[in-house]
């Protein structure tokens, strides 16, 4: 409605403007029978640095993840652990019953003993036939079968100590500890199941400080980019700053920075995969969140920018300003408007430095209208509006 507003607005401007007395009566010094002209408020164009923020949405992850895993079978006795609460890297998590890896423990430990007795028999009969072999007293077979068992028998403790190495960690696993330190999910199992082993998940634990934020810059945003900065109108930092707006818009209190671009593009979205990492010791970010990704540091060098009330909407389409000319008259000037910084529009062609943009009164005005610009104010005080007549 607005829009359609100003159109008529600047249609009757027109004719007013084509008129023989230009909006003055003949015979009269001033406009509008020799009243002064209309004060304005006008800003003057400065081209400048203009930080430039770039937003995409996100989803938190954990920087580390680990699934917790029994490696054993057995009866699960006891969850030694509070779902969703910290715990640290080696902390027991779980307890299988451990009776029936004792008694394989203790059979191993006897197994060992009873190889090691077999092997010192072995060495003795070894021992006893080799100066009987030397005087030609036994047969050569006699001594290789002494010699051979000799060695079977120190294979065999060999391998008595490899079960028994077995059995001291199939004990010890009994115990399911974190792989890592985080916060625990959700308890799959509860006491009293029968752990079948490995194949089983028994619960997760996330490292969430630092935590990961991934998201998307779709393909043809990020050629656009590319392209801006290759011609100078763009300049892109070595590593973006991140900040995060969380679902309630709240602004998250850290920063962090990207730490990951994929090189190659998604055929699902049309994006390719990004990631930040921040920092989060008390835990505020929690996994799966939905999050407003900011990425700060960018800047637009020798940036125009006018207040967004100063753009008004041309009649013959586009975006347009009125400008103070050398002659103290309000021009129109059509103008490109590119992105929002704020209150202010990016001019990006139409206007240039030291240029006086009408950015109050222009309602009054037509093009070639006298005007007077209004004294700016103090810093710190409200500027005051032109008079409506």
């Amino acid at each position: 409605m607005m829009r359609f507003k100003h159109i008529a607005w600047l249609s009757s401007l027109a004719l007013a403007a084509c008129s023989p007395s230009g909006g003055q009566e003949k015979g009269k010094g001033g406009p509008m029978g020799g009243m002064p002209p209309p004060e304005v408020n006008a800003v003057t164009v400065q081209p400048k640095a203009l930080p430039v923020t770039f937003e995409y949405v996100g989803q938190t992850a954990g920087s580390r993840e680990a699934e917790v895993r029994a490696r054993v079978q057995g009866i699960l006795v006891s969850k030694n652990f509070k779902e969703g609460e910290t715990v640290k890297k080696g902390q027991s998590l779980y307890t299988i019953d451990p009776a029936p890896f004792e008694a394989a423990l203790a059979r191993a430990v006897a197994d060992v003993a009873a190889a090691e007795a077999r092997y010192e028999q072995a060495k003795r009969n070894a021992a006893r036939l080799k100066p009987l072999y030397a005087e030609k007293a036994v047969s050569q077979k006699e001594y290789d079968d002494a010699a051979s068992g000799e060695l079977i028998a120190a294979a065999d403790v060999k391998a008595a100590n490899a079960r028994l190495t077995e059995a001291k960690l199939n004990l010890g696993y009994t115990k399911v500890e974190s792989p890592i330190s985080g916060l625990a999910s959700r308890s799959v199992p509860s006491e009293g199941s029968l752990i079948p082993g490995p194949q089983q998940l028994l619960t997760t634990v996330v490292d969430v400080d630092p935590i990961w934020v991934n998201f998307g810059i779709p393909d043809n945003e990020h050629a656009k980019l590319q392209k801006e900065a290759e011609s100078g109108r763009l300049v892109l930092p070595k590593a973006f700053e991140v900040e995060v707006r969380l679902a309630d818009g709240s602004t998250y209190g850290k920063t962090g920075r990207v730490s990951f671009n994929d090189v190659r593009v998604s055929t699902q979205t049309g994006s390719r995969e990004a990631r930040a990492e921040l920092p989060n010791p008390d835990g505020r970010l929690r996994p799966g969140q939905f999050v407003r990704v900011l990425l700060k540091g960018a800047t637009v060098p020798n940036a125009v920018t006018v207040p967004q009330r100063a753009v008004l909407e041309s009649p013959q389409g586009g975006k347009m300003v009125f400008i103070v000319n050398q002659s103290n008259q309000a021009e129109p000037r059509p103008v490109v408007a590119g992105e929002w910084s704020g209150d202010q529009w990016v001019i990006t062609s139409g206007l240039k430095g030291g240029e006086r943009v009408i950015v109050d009164g222009v309602m009054k005005l037509g093009p070639g209208a006298p005007v007077r610009i209004a004294e700016p104010k103090p810093a710190g005080e409200p500027q005051k509006p032109a008079a409506k007549k």
